[in-house]
């Protein structure tokens, strides 16, 4: 859990940064990602699942964690979420297989820390 809890406090205390410094911008991507992740034709699940794929194809640790983490926030389980990383690895080979151990242990500290530990 250490490694997923650090994560977040420092995911947290990086957007503050952000905030303060390039509020535009935060701004902006909030906006789009506000638009984009919501209900539509395909559920925020679905669409949680699909940008977990993305992040895992496109090997990116934070990207990861956190849709591992929105993924279940909307229900997804834990098969799914394996199952759309494995998806990533179709598309993008060795480089996003070596990614999974991180799904996992994201999977594996969510499931350990409990709602009110994040």
């Amino acid at each position: 859990m250490d490694k997923t809890r650090e994560f977040f406090g420092k995911f947290k205390t990086d957007m503050d940064k952000m905030k303060a410094e390039i509020p535009d911008t935060l701004q902006g991507f909030g906006g789009l990602f506000q638009k984009v992740m919501k209900d539509g034709a395909l559920t925020v699940k679905e669409k949680e699942l699909i940008a977990l794929g993305i992040g895992v194809a496109s090997h990116c640790p934070p990207c990861i964690r956190s849709h591992v983490q929105k993924c279940l926030e909307y229900g997804a389980t834990r098969q799914q979420i394996l199952e759309a990383a494995s998806v990533a690895v179709v598309m993008g080979g060795g480089p996003a297989y070596v990614h999974i151990p991180m799904v996992l242990d994201t999977l594996d500290d969510l499931a350990n820390s409990g709602p009110d530990k994040k």
